[in-house]
């Protein structure tokens, strides 16, 4: 990882399909990943305790769930 590249330092399960997402500049954003809840791994996320199961990933930069999903930091900063 370049030390000048955007990571997620942390994620939050807020209701739905909302987490609050820390990133390495310290921006934090709110954002509603419902729009990205399709497709072969998304899908599952639909099940709200699979959802709820977010985890961020230092190693990765990102956020992630036990299924194998991620999205990209870039894609939630904006």
């Amino acid at each position: 990882m370049k030390t000048n590249e955007l990571t997620i330092v942390n994620v939050q399960y807020i209701t739905d399909y909302q987490v609050k997402v820390t990133f390495n500049d310290n921006q934090t954003k709110n954002v509603d990943l419902k729009p990205y809840l399709w497709g072969e791994v998304f899908e599952p996320l639909k099940d709200k305790d699979m959802f709820k199961q977010v985890r961020c990933s230092k190693e990765l930069g990102t956020i992630f769930w036990p299924n194998g999903a991620d999205i990209a930091p870039e894609a939630l900063y904006g």
